[in-house]
Formats: structure tokens, sequence, C-alpha cells
């Protein structure tokens, strides 16, 4: 079991259940990618400290649900950061009418496909993440059973 992956805090709670299985799949899903886990941190927070992050690094002034660094120095050795509004999650859930439990999973995987160099700009592009959220999605779901 990695233990190169961790959830933290920054100034929101998010409800995980079995962390533990959830960081056995993402470590075995990169491995399927080519990836191998170094450091791999999840962080939650709220709108406000995600909005600063996207300010400061990205130079954009607007609410998004996630953003990932890849700190990585070597190529297929992951570092990497992902820092997710549990504000914006909550709200997706209203909006798709998802349970907020799967839209967390949802934007967590999302984090790690694009450590293994999906993208979501273009539409055509983002309709393969969702496909690899989906898919990621149910293979968990499979592997909770």
């Amino acid at each position: 079991m990695s233990l190169n992956i961790t959830f933290h805090k920054a100034d929101k709670n998010a409800t995980l259940g079995n962390r533990l299985a959830l960081k056995a799949f993402i470590e075995k899903s990169l491995k399927k990618e080519g990836l191998s886990i170094e450091a791999l941190q999840y962080v939650f927070c709220s709108d406000k400290y995600l909005l600063d992050i996207n300010n400061a690094y990205l130079k954009h002034n607007y609410y998004t649900d996630i953003i990932s660094f890849d700190l990585s120095e070597t190529k297929g050795k992951l570092i990497g950061e992902v820092y997710i509004s549990v504000d914006r999650v909550k709200d997706n859930a209203k909006t798709h009418k998802t349970p907020l439990n799967e839209e967390l999973l949802r934007v967590i995987f999302h984090g790690a496909l694009h450590f293994c160099g999906y993208k979501d700009k273009k539409p055509a592009d983002a309709k393969e993440m969702r496909a690899q959220e989906n898919k990621w999605l149910k293979s968990y779901l499979k592997f909770l059973s």
C-alpha cells in the first residue's frame, strides 16, 4: 500500500470513505498509465483558497473545482499536488444531480488523469477526459466490491 498518496485539509474538510482502498486504486491505475508515485498530495480547500492559487500561479481570475501541479523531475515518477475546491464539488454535485461522494471521486480521478496526459480545454479533450473519469469511477466501484 502506497504511503506516497496523502489527503490534506487546507481550509475545508472532505469526507472520503475507505481512503486506503482509494489510495491503492489510484496507485494501481496510475501504474497502468506508466506512472509510479513518488508523492501525490490532494489538498481540500474552499473556493477562495483555490481562487487565490488560480490567480497567483495561472493568472486566472475565476473559480474552478481543481488545479493540478505536476512537480515531477523524472519522467514516469510522479510528484504532484492536486487542489480541490470542496465548495465547487458540492455545487457540481447539485448541478449534475450526482451524489456528493461520486462527484468528489470524479474530481480526485480527474486530477490523477491530468498527470497521465489527459487534457480538458478543447471539447474533444474534455469528452475523452469525461470518458476516462467514468471508466475510473466504474473500475473503482468494482474494486471496492
